[in-house]
C-alpha cells in the first residue's frame, strides 16, 4: 500500500520535521509500504501554503492511504489533507489512536 504522511511542519525546526516524518515512514516501511513524505517540501521555503498544499494533494491522488501523525490537529495544512482524502475515499489511519477509517 502507498501511504501519505499527514502532520505538523509549520513551527517546526527543519531537522525535527525531518525526523518525525522519517520515524513514521520507517514504521510503515518496516510493514512493506510504500511512504510519500510531504516534509521535502520543508526544503522549497518561500512559497505560499496554497503552493504546498496543491503538490500535497497530488501527492495524497497517488497514494491509497493517509498516515495521520499524532500533531495533526495542530496543523492546519494536516487537517485540510485529512479533509481531501477523505472526500477521495482514502483510508485514514492515525498514529495517536491505531484506528481506521475507510
Amino acid at each position: 500500500m502507498k501511504f501519505y504522511i499527514a502532520g505538523k511542519v509549520t513551527g517546526l525546526e527543519k531537522a525535527d520535521i525531518f525526523k518525525k516524518f522519517y520515524e513514521s515512514g520507517k514504521l510503515l516501511k518496516k510493514d512493506g509500504h510504500l511512504v510519500m513524505l510531504p516534509a521535502v517540501l520543508a526544503l522549497n521555503e518561500g512559497f505560499e501554503h496554497e503552493d504546498y498544499m496543491h503538490i500535497c494533494y497530488a501527492m495524497i491522488d497517488v497514494c491509497d492511504a493517509v498516515y495521520m501523525q499524532k500533531d495533526w490537529q495542530q496543523s492546519k495544512g494536516a487537517r485540510m489533507e485529512l479533509q481531501y482524502a477523505k472526500d477521495r475515499k482514502k483510508q485514514i489511519i492515525y498514529e495517536d489512536e491505531a484506528t481506521r477509517e475507510d
